[in-house]
């Protein structure tokens, strides 16, 4: 069994290699249309440059998992700005997808919490659906679409959940097919539990993202790692893709929901335990502050327990 480990977008070990620099549209609105242009595309060039060092960074010391930065392009879906944001840097974009590929890392984009489908609100829905069709144009470009997802959160509750969830399944008909085939969907620390979540990708034909600091810090009743681990296997047996889970860990008991620097090891400790009985790989990506730190700093905690050991850099090998 084999668990490989990854982080978040920045490599924070590198100098000034943000890959999310941002430009806010009061300032673009404020430059004359050259200033425009070339702003856009100063940032945009940046910042794939910062994700191919991130790449390097993650090749050089074996971490097989990344989630690129959903902020790689700035002002993507905003419609007064409506810009193209592929052709000028195809070579960048293909350059991505062959190290990637030849250096065999999964890959994928987190969209923000806006990104959701249960809003009984249409420009809410539509703003979702273009901006699911811009990480999908991203992952088309790079070549990935064969290997990487698009994760989100199910969305807000509005007082009827019951309602929302009937929403989500109407309004993520409008979102076009092949974009659907890249999503996942992951189980959130407030509203909706992994039983639930579950229950929504069983429905849909989705992977589901299984994040275990949200499932402690909003479990069901009787909701066990044994009834829910199965079920979330299963939903990836239609996938090229071994089962992927988020780990962090509490920053503190008074502020349990928010990430912790690192990941402690004692903390997802009875996770790791549960994966062993089924004896099934996973991917499992850190969101902790500290990402590419904390990253091989967990691999390294949990190569120290007993029936573990590290293959490579951020991989694991459990017996």
């Amino acid at each position: 069994m084999i668990i490989r480990i990854g982080y978040v977008s920045h490599a924070t070990s590198l100098w000034d290699a943000s890959p999310s620099k941002t430009l806010t549209f009061t300032r673009w609105k404020n430059m004359k249309k050259d200033e425009r242009n070339h702003a856009l595309h100063d940032i945009t060039r940046k910042n794939l440059q910062h994700t191919l060092r991130a790449l390097h960074f993650n090749i050089a010391h074996e971490i097989r998992l990344y989630r690129f930065s959903s902020a790689i392009v700035p002002l993507a879906t905003h419609e007064e700005v409506n810009w193209d944001y592929i052709t000028p840097f195809r070579s960048l974009y293909k350059e991505i997808g062959t190290l990637v590929h030849r250096h065999h890392i999964r890959t994928s984009f987190h969209p923000n919490q806006f990104t959701l489908f249960t809003s009984d609100k249409p420009h809410v829905t539509e703003n979702a659906v273009n901006d699911m069709t811009y990480h999908y144009h991203l992952l088309e470009a790079m070549g990935l679409l064969d290997t990487a997802n698009i994760n989100i959160h199910v969305g807000g509750a509005y007082g009827n959940k019951q309602a929302a969830v009937e929403r989500f399944h109407q309004n993520l008909q409008l979102l076009p097919a092949p974009v659907k085939q890249q999503m996942t969907l992951e189980n959130d620390d407030k509203t909706y539990t992994t039983t639930e979540t579950l229950s929504i990708c069983e429905k849909e034909g989705i992977p589901m993202m299984f994040d275990y600091h949200h499932y402690k810090a909003n479990a069901e009743p009787n909701e066990t790692l044994e009834t829910i681990l199965p079920r979330f296997f299963h939903t990836w047996s239609q996938s090229n893709n071994r089962p992927k889970i988020h780990v962090s860990s509490p920053k503190s008991a008074h502020a349990y929901r928010s990430h912790a620097d690192y990941v402690d090891a004692a903390f997802v400790a009875p996770l790791i335990n549960a994966l062993k009985q089924y004896d099934v790989s996973v991917d499992m990506m850190v969101e902790a502050k500290q990402k590419d730190k904390a990253c091989l700093q967990l691999t390294k905690d949990l190569a120290s327990m007993r029936g573990i050991k590290r293959a490579e850099g951020a991989v694991l090998r459990l017996s």
